[in-house]
């Protein structure tokens, strides 16, 4: 009898290091990305796959969309130094 997807990925655990995921440093970013993704899905944009929408859940939808490299991205990180010409105090600090 032949295993269903279902019996052979529970849930993320089928998601390794080894895995090529183009872009994608890290489990929880591909978590975060596909979630995000999904709620475009849930919202109307439509898939960038073809898929059977009958069959096809959004969050399987986007996540193999990250899998595929077709969701873009941009990791920003988020420098707290101040400028030497940033002279304002930053919301909520008192000058």
């Amino acid at each position: 009898m032949p295993r269903t997807d279902q019996e052979t990925h529970n849930g993320f655990s089928h998601i390794s290091n080894e895995e090529v995921w183009p872009g994608v440093d890290s489990r929880y970013r591909l978590i975060v990305l596909a979630a995000l993704r999904s709620k475009q899905l849930l919202r109307g944009s439509l898939p960038r796959i073809e898929v059977d929408m009958q069959r096809r859940k959004n969050t399987s939808i986007a996540l193999e969309e990250v899998k595929r490299g077709l969701v873009p991205f941009t990791i920003v990180s988020i420098d707290r130094k101040v400028n030497d010409h940033d002279t304002q105090p930053a919301m909520g600090e008192e000058s």
